[in-house]
This record gives structure tokens, C-alpha cells and sequence, in this order.
């Protein structure tokens, strides 16, 4: 028996590294990295801050891909035990399948708690602890996150500088765009069109900068009249993506488990709607238990997919990971409607997924 478990525990140990591996990169490089290199092509950043913005932002990823891991180990490592009948010589040596599968829901419990201090704890201060590194660098260098020869977004305006110099730029062509209502549609349209020969940017009392002064704009901007030439000396643009973060008290996603339950004891106490928070604890507590509701329910539909080809077991878990995030955006869709209840949202899939599970297993351990 323990030789046993210690095949099954190693199998599913190697598949769920390399999965949790690949989607932590996929993660990485699909959300913030991009920013990261950005700044590394512009010289904003060396490589070691750049190693230390990279590590800051792992455990966010590592929050999500834990769960994704266990669900794709537990699929593709049973999936190819039943077809090569391992499964069926288990039993046949008088094992059964709630016996044999034990390490892996032993595993699965370990990464449950691993899970939650990540979601708790680490991941949080992690992203604040990024955001007051990318602060630094906007008042350490607050051109380069404009750059040269880059369409930069900022708020809704589109930035673009032929030439940086310091805290001046020039050869800057910018747009903008507005929400223009025709016959009850809403549609977005570009209402500004300008090019300044310089610019400059404008700080303010933090330090950091807040606006971008374009001298001797030229262009055209769309009027009630269509559109319209026009020459100004000066143009203010604003840039709110430079908002420094509030080192008092972070917004509620960037917020720890027991920062979470202060804002929620301070909100009650000020009658203030508690809904946000109530979201974002729960769903903080449900994705760490998602590491034991993936593995329950992956275990019994490898064995009973019985096929060996990986896709299948990778098409079976992204469809069940489509139907676990659904309630995830659903809860977040209604935080602000108490009413609905939504931080319950982030526990259906769990206790679905947990329960359908946990019969599966007891149907293929009678049979």
C-alpha cells in the first residue's frame, strides 16, 4: 500500500507542477508583464528591479493556477490509469478506489491550505507591494511610462511622442474618444484628432504627474457641427493612470483576509453597503477549497473518460474551469446588489463540484 500511494502521489505531484508551471507563465505574460517589459525597453527598469516585479507578481498567479493544476493532474493521471488497467489490478489486489486515490485527496487538502494563504495573505500585499514599486518609478522617471515611438492609453485619450527628453516631449500626436448617443444607441466615437510639435509634463503636489500641457496643438475636434480645424496655444490632457496608491487603505481587491474583515466590522458600523467586501472575502476563502472541489470531481471523470489522448483531458478541464469562473464573474457582476446575496455565488460551483464528486467516486468504488 504505501508504495502504492507514493506512484500515485508522485504521478500526480509531476503533472500538477508542470501544469501549475505552464498556466503561472500563461498568466504571467497575459496579464502584467507586458508592463514589465515595456518598462525594461525603455530603460525605466533594471533587470534586478524587473526580477523583483516578476516575483511580486507570483503569487497572484500562483493563486489561480494551484486549482487549474490540481483539476488537469487528477484528470490526465486517472484517465491514463484506467486505460492501461492499472486501475483494474488495484482492485484486483483487494485495494479499493477510496484507498488508493487517499494521497491525492491528502494532496489536494495540503494545496487547500497552501491556496488560502496565498489568496489571504501573500498575493495581496504581493500586488501592493508592485503598485508601490511602479509609484517609484513614476517619480523616479515618469516619462518612461509615456516612452518613445509607443500609443500610450490614458484614461480617454491615446498618447503618442516621436521623441522623450527628460520630462518634455515632442513631435506628440494624441486622440480621444466619447460615448455619442444616436436614436438611444450608444456608440464610441473619436472626437479629437491633434498633433503639438512639444509637451510637457505637469506634477502635482505628490509628486507624481497628473497632466500632459501640449503647446501649439493643431487638429481637428468633432463638434455639434461636424468636424472642426482648429489651432490652441496650450491643451491640458489628463493622465489618471499615474494615481499613486493609497498606502492607507488599499481598494478591496488588493486587500489582505483581515484588512477585509476591519473594512467589513468598519462599513457595518457606518451603515455602509457591505456587499463588495462580503465578495471579496468569500471568494478569497472558496478559491483556496477549490484545490479539494477540483481533484473530487477530476478523479472520477478521468476514470470514467477512460481515454488516453491528453487533449480530452484538457477540453474536459477547461470546460469545468469556464463553469467555476462563470459564478466568479457573476459575483462580481452583482456586488453591489445585496439583495441577490452574491458572495453565496462563489460557493455553488465548490460545493456542486464537491458533491457531485463524492458521488462519482462511491459509484466507481462499487463498481
Amino acid at each position: 500500500m504505501p508504495t502504492l500511494h507514493l506512484y500515485l502521489l508522485r504521478q500526480t505531484l509531476a503533472t500538477c507542477l508542470l501544469t501549475v508551471a505552464t498556466f503561472t507563465l500563461v498568466l504571467l505574460l497575459g496579464n502584467v508583464l507586458k508592463d514589465v517589459f515595456d518598462l525594461i525597453a525603455v530603460g525605466a527598469l533594471t533587470m534586478g528591479s524587473a526580477a523583483k516585479a516578476i516575483g511580486l507578481l507570483l503569487p497572484f498567479a500562483l493563486s489561480f493556477a494551484l486549482p487549474i493544476g490540481m483539476l488537469t493532474a487528477s484528470l490526465l493521471v486517472f484517465s491514463r490509469l484506467s486505460v492501461d488497467q492499472e486501475l483494474t489490478a488495484i482492485r484486483a489486489g483487494g485495494i479499493s478506489l477510496l484507498a488508493a486515490v487517499s494521497p491525492v485527496l491528502m494532496l489536494a487538502v495540503v494545496l487547500t491550505g497552501v491556496s488560502a494563504t496565498l489568496n489571504m495573505v501573500v498575493a495581496p500585499r504581493c500586488r501592493v507591494a508592485f503598485n508601490e514599486l511602479r509609484d517609484t518609478l513614476a517619480r523616479r522617471n515618469p516619462t518612461a511610462f509615456i516612452g518613445e515611438g509607443r500609443y500610450v492609453s490614458s484614461g480617454s485619450h491615446t498618447i503618442y511622442a516621436q521623441e522623450v527628453k527628460g520630462n518634455l516631449l515632442k513631435d506628440v500626436l494624441i486622440y480621444s474618444t466619447t460615448n455619442l448617443v444616436v436614436d438611444g444607441v450608444t456608440n464610441r466615437v473619436r472626437d479629437l484628432d491633434a498633433w503639438a510639435p512639444t509637451a510637457e509634463l505637469v506634477f502635482g503636489s505628490n509628486g507624481f504627474p497628473e497632466s500632459l500641457l501640449l503647446h501649439n496643438v493643431q487638429g481637428l475636434k468633432l463638434t455639434g457641427n461636424g468636424w472642426q480645424s482648429g489651432f490652441l496655444e496650450e491643451h491640458l490632457v489628463p493622465i489618471p493612470g499615474f494615481k499613486p496608491s493609497d498606502r492607507r487603505k488599499p481598494k478591496l481587491s488588493l486587500m489582505t483576509y483581515p484588512q477585509l474583515r476591519e473594512e467589513l466590522e468598519e462599513r457595518r458600523r457606518d451603515g455602509a453597503p457591505v456587499g463588495p467586501v462580503l465578495v471579496h472575502l468569500h471568494k478569497q476563502i472558496a478559491f483556496a477549497f477549490a484545490c479539494i472541489a477540483f481533484p473530487l470531481v477530476g478523479i472520477p471523470l478521468g476514470i470514467r473518460v477512460h481515454r488516453r489522448e491528453t487533449n480530452i483531458g484538457v477540453a474536459i478541464a477547461l470546460v469545468l474551469l469556464a463553469l467555476y469562473y462563470s459564478f466568479v464573474i457573476l459575483g462580481h457582476a452583482f456586488e453591489t446588489r445585496a439583495e441577490y446575496h452574491p458572495h453565496l455565488l462563489f460557493w455553488i460551483p465548490n460545493i456542486g463540484f464537491q458533491a457531485i464528486g463524492m458521488f462519482l467516486l462511491w459509484r466507481a468504488n462499487r463498481g
